[in-house]
């Protein structure tokens, strides 16, 4: 099935109530993972990709892992091309402090 219309976008605010809820239930130490763009823009350009799935997972150690994948016009997962993991997490990679890393 397609996936629906959406406007993904919200506003700082949001977003920073959004992280301060995950950090306030403790549910992991890591707050976030960075991917590198050339990767990102990679996935995105498969052909036939029309957006971006995110997976939560753990690695082989047990620490959070964030798995992306794109997906088709039907909403199924691009599994025969580029799938991202490894992320940069957060903490140590936070970057300088905001209001979205607390």
């Amino acid at each position: 099935m397609a996936l629906p219309p959406r406007n993904h976008r919200i506003t700082l605010a949001e977003a920073a109530a959004h992280t301060k809820r995950y950090r306030d239930a403790k549910v992991s130490e890591v707050k976030a993972g960075a991917f590198a763009a050339d990767q990102v823009l990679e996935l995105l350009k498969q052909p036939g990709c029309v957006g971006l799935r995110i997976y939560f997972g753990r690695d082989a150690a047990g620490a959070p892992s964030l798995v992306l994948t794109g997906i088709d016009a039907a909403d199924s997962d691009l599994v025969s091309g580029t799938i991202l993991e490894v992320a940069w997490p957060c903490p140590p990679f936070c970057g300088t402090a905001n209001v979205l890393n607390g």
